[in-house]
């Protein structure tokens, strides 16, 4: 029993080795031999993350609120839900992992902005993808699906390109966003079903 324990402690080293060797390679594609003339746009597209997630529920609120359409006030309320719930878990998940950023522990990343937070979970590409996903949930129309997630992935891509993240804080921030959005609607789901049942 001792030496299946150990072997399996080995091989589970050697592929967080291999991994880790794996992310910090593609880091240096994007970020050292990047196009430094892209780099105002991906800091600018970066920036858009939270007004943009913050701005998108209050404004369809608004319009709900002016036009009396409750069932836009709810699509805004379940898309600022997925967005804190997005942030509760990257919260939490930075201080569970407690992963430095890749320019803390690689010296030849060159990063174009200094964060003071953890690295794992991206907290930016999360927000992205929580806004992208709950807003397409929200208006399934390719003219809505196409743009937000073409937005979502360049941010996760900007993160990459400015150094501040690895390729895997970025694909978990996705996951986390994404996932976020999943999980509030079937909680809305349920709690619809509840509200009718008690009515009757």
């Amino acid at each position: 029993m001792n030496k299946i324990s150990c072997t399996i402690f080995f091989l589970l080293n050697v592929f967080l080795a291999s991994s880790q060797n794996i992310d910090i390679d593609i880091l240096q594609k994007i970020n050292v031999n990047r196009n430094t003339e892209f780099d105002p746009a991906f800091k600018t597209i970066t920036n858009t993350t939270i007004p943009i997630s913050i701005a998108t529920p209050v404004m369809m609120y608004t319009i709900g609120l002016i036009q009396k359409d409750s069932l836009i006030k709810q699509k805004a309320l379940f898309i600022g839900e997925t967005f804190l719930a997005s942030a509760f878990v990257t919260i939490a998940s930075k201080s569970i992992f407690k992963r430095d950023r890749p320019y803390v522990t690689h010296p030849s990343i060159q990063p174009l902005s200094l964060e003071g937070s953890y690295s794992m979970p991206s907290a930016h590409t999360s927000s992205a993808f929580a806004t992208a996903t709950s807003l397409c949930m929200a208006y399934p129309k390719w003219y809505v699906v196409v743009p937000s997630f073409v937005w979502a992935s360049s941010v996760g891509y900007s993160r990459m390109h400015l150094g501040v993240h690895y390729p895997s804080d970025v694909l978990v921030g996705a996951l986390v966003g994404s996932g976020s959005a999943v999980l509030m609607y079937k909680a809305n789901q349920w709690l619809n079903k509840k509200r009718k049942k008690n009515k009757i």
